[in-house]
């Protein structure tokens, strides 16, 4: 029970830094003050139901999400997309800090949208499953299309979208932390096509 409580405020800190929200906007939402907000992620104050349910409706997450609680049994997978910049995120992976692993869905557009590069820390590494990405990193312009991969510095201006318009799907690893992604793979076994950026 101990480790279960003390994993809740990492848990929550991890949790609203991906999804981009303030500690003051959180209060504002949720009606729980910045500093008992601040005080729940650093682990000084103890989590309740009072304080959890809250922010359980704010991030739009079961209550067993926030505390990590061990699954019952029910071998379904409960993913809750997050809608972000016109774009869908559903969360692959359930534990807070570390690697986060995200398939992305950009939808299809009738007018080509306008690039607005961004950065923020970290290293992402991207797989194309379906359509054609449009990736601009830096002063590059690139195309992927379904089945290539490509990694980089988030500190770097990026931006991602639709190079034809229509629907792309991606798989995404995102370190926060700004590791270089590693696979390990047999030498003797060939390559299929899969780009390494």
């Amino acid at each position: 029970m101990d480790e279960v409580l003390a994993a809740v405020g990492p848990r929550l800190r991890a949790l609203r830094r991906h999804r981009g929200i303030t500690l003051a906007d959180l209060a504002t939402t949720t009606g729980v003050s910045e500093s008992t907000l601040s005080r729940l992620e650093s682990g000084q104050r103890r989590a309740t139901l009072e304080l959890l349910l809250p922010l359980a409706r704010t991030y739009n997450v079961p209550l067993d999400d926030l505390v990590g609680a061990p699954r019952t049994g029910d071998p379904r997978i409960h993913l809750t997309p997050i809608r972000r910049f016109g774009m869908t995120f559903v969360p692959l992976s359930r534990r807070p800090g570390g690697v986060q692993a995200f398939k992305m869905i950009i939808p299809a557009q009738l007018e080509p949208s306008v690039p607005t590069p961004q950065t923020h820390d970290g290293f992402e590494w991207l797989y194309v499953l379906n359509g054609r990405l449009r990736l601009i990193l830096g002063e590059r312009d690139l195309t992927l299309p379904a089945g290539e991969a490509a990694e980089f510095d988030t500190s770097l201006p990026h931006w991602l979208g639709s190079a034809d318009g229509g629907v792309v799907e991606l798989l995404i690893l995102f370190d926060p932390q700004g590791m270089r992604t590693h696979i390990h793979a047999d030498p003797h076994r060939p390559s299929h096509g899969v780009s390494q950026r």
